[in-house]
């Protein structure tokens, strides 16, 4: 006899299917279910029926390649990229602005729901882009020969594998970084394999080559507010900028606390801080150039912790568990956490939450990257009720 209970085989690898999406996954994939086998779909819109061609087949799901449209979204739109769909640098070209900020609303409130078990109430609506295309003050363009075509492919990395899609413009880029992108085609690299970086540099302010710095200059000002909004609420007298960079968030809060310290392990950063410091006439406060695990406590001593709130903004990994431990340990008053990455940030506030020593007030998603799965978030803990 036949077991009832054995699952639902998994598609065959070429199987063309029609299906319909349930749900558009982090990282923008559409989620779509044929029985138990969940399969994921690429540039789809929720609630589309599709066609699609298996591509990949693992145990429990499985990828498709988007063939056809059967029955569009009222959300679709038509991508404004000539290489949208091949390009990896783009995900939601096809959906209505709106409609994306609504989808990145929904997905931050699922990923802290499950990986932090946090409340979704304390999400505020995502703060919108004033220019959702042509906001990039920095790109990464590669070359690599094209065996076929006997000549060099200098563009961005494919979204289905590590080829280079050879491009003219980037509709997401400043108009003055597609210039640079002609010039780099009229004088291309040597060789295949070497990366340019083209940078609009931020007016005023020093920024070393490697240094970060935030990528859509149009929001920066929507960013900055949200972190004072916060930071005044708090009644701190000291702010410590942890992963400070050139000192953007320190500087530009310098107003709002006695004193104040940036933290950044990139010395040529550190240089520069002091600098954009001494520019704008900041001096109530220091950059210490170090590692932050190590740093923070002789800080918090002198500052006191009580009376200090902390800056994290930390790299897309998110912060080293010592970090946080410290943290939890020395307590000080507010912690200001600034995230291009909701599950790293969902999966540190859950270790800075624990056993309530930190208290989550609210979450401010930003977008800070149109068309893309990218979303900035700012959160607000405050230190808790544990003894």
């Amino acid at each position: 006899m036949g077991d009832s209970t054995l699952e639902a085989p998994v598609p065959a690898i070429g199987s063309r299917l029609t299906l319909t999406i349930h749900d558009i996954a982090f990282g923008g994939e559409g989620v779509a279910r044929l029985d138990d086998v969940v399969i994921f779909v690429p540039f789809v819109v929720l609630g589309e029926e599709v066609e699609v061609e298996i591509i990949e087949v693992k145990k429990k799901f499985a990828r498709a390649r988007l063939l056809s449209v059967l029955q569009p979204a009222p959300e679709r739109v038509v991508p404004r990229c000539p290489y949208f769909g091949q390009c990896g640098g783009c995900q939601y070209q096809h959906i209505d602005y709106a409609a994306q900020l609504r989808l990145k609303h929904k997905q931050i409130a699922d990923l802290f729901q499950r990986i932090g078990g946090l409340d979704e109430t304390l999400i505020e609506p995502v703060v919108p882009c004033r220019q959702p295309y042509g906001y990039r003050n920095r790109i990464m363009v590669r070359s690599q020969w094209d065996k076929i075509k006997k000549g060099l492919n200098i563009g961005f990395i494919r979204y289905d594998n590590r080829l280079v899609v050879d491009i003219e413009e980037c509709k997401v880029a400043e108009p003055a970084l597609n210039e640079q992108i002609k010039r780099v085609r009229a004088d291309p690299p040597p060789k295949g394999g070497l990366k340019v970086v083209l940078r609009v540099a931020p007016e005023g302010w020093d920024v070393p080559r490697d240094s970060f710095f935030q990528n859509n200059f149009f929001l920066l000002p929507s960013l900055i507010e949200a972190v004072r909004e916060r930071l005044r609420g708090s009644g701190v007298r000291h702010l410590v900028d942890a992963y400070c960079g050139v000192g953007f968030f320190a500087i530009e809060l310098a107003d709002e606390v006695e004193s104040f310290a940036g933290i950044e392990i990139d010395l040529l950063a550190i240089k520069a801080a002091r600098g954009n410091a001494a520019h704008r006439g900041r001096s109530n406060g220091e950059f210490v150039s170090g590692d932050v695990a190590a740093v923070l406590p002789g800080l918090l001593k002198r500052f006191s912790a009580a009376a200090t709130s902390i800056i994290l903004d930390p790299p897309r990994a998110g912060c080293s568990l010592a970090s946080l431990e410290l943290l939890r340990q020395t307590r000080p008053r507010q912690i200001i956490y600034v995230s291009c990455h909701p599950a790293t940030l969902a999966r540190d506030l859950n270790v800075l939450l624990r056993e309530r020593v930190y208290q989550l007030l609210k979450v401010v998603p930003l977008d800070m990257f149109p068309q893309t799965q990218h979303i900035e978030c700012v959160a607000d803990l405050r230190a808790g009720l544990a003894s």
